[in-house]
């Protein structure tokens, strides 16, 4: 009995060993373009641009039609994110469907697809100051904010994951006093 209990110790001080020698996951998603929208303030990009998004080097890529843009995340001075939504039915048909007798028109802008955003605010090379807002899938801005705050981008709404640190760092320091 007593070498049992000795061999389950010796097994579990060598799996926790081996637990603090594995590094960490840089990324909790691989790099893969994520498919966006950009709606404004990107230069060079006409509004309403389907694209990807990729972050990578240091820098965040939308390659859209026939072009690529790029904003450093060191250039980057706030990132935040939003859950939105919007019209399933749009376009030409959604706007004549308003038309429709007794506003039977307006069931149609009920019918509503969600989506996240995430607003960019940076400065160019001179100095000026720019915005850009993306649209994501739902659950990838959250991801990409990670990402952009890794690689330099500073935000002024921390990060879930910073705030539940930080509540969980105050708890204990209240506790020490």
């Amino acid at each position: 009995m007593l070498k049992i209990t000795a061999l389950i110790l010796i097994c579990l001080s060598a799996l926790t060993v081996a637990a603090q020698n594995v590094p960490p996951a840089v990324s909790s998603q691989p790099q893969t373009p994520i498919k966006s929208v950009e709606l404004v303030g990107l230069a060079g990009v006409k509004e309403n641009s389907g694209g990807t998004l990729t972050v990578g080097g240091g820098k965040l890529l939308f390659v859209h039609s026939k072009s690529t843009s790029g904003i450093a995340a060191t250039a980057m001075e706030d990132v935040v994110t939003g859950n939105d939504s919007q019209r399933v039915v749009r376009g030409t048909l959604g706007a004549l469907s308003m038309f429709g007798p007794y506003g039977s028109g307006r069931v149609l802008s009920l019918f509503r697809s969600k989506l996240d955003s995430i607003t960019i605010q940076y400065r160019d090379a001179d100095g000026g100051l720019h915005g850009v807002v993306f649209t994501v899938p739902v659950g990838k801005a959250d991801w990409l904010k990670q990402e952009l705050i890794a690689q330099g981008a500073r935000t002024s709404i921390p990060t879930q994951a910073e705030a539940s640190a930080g509540s969980s760092q105050s708890a204990t320091t209240g506790e020490k006093q």
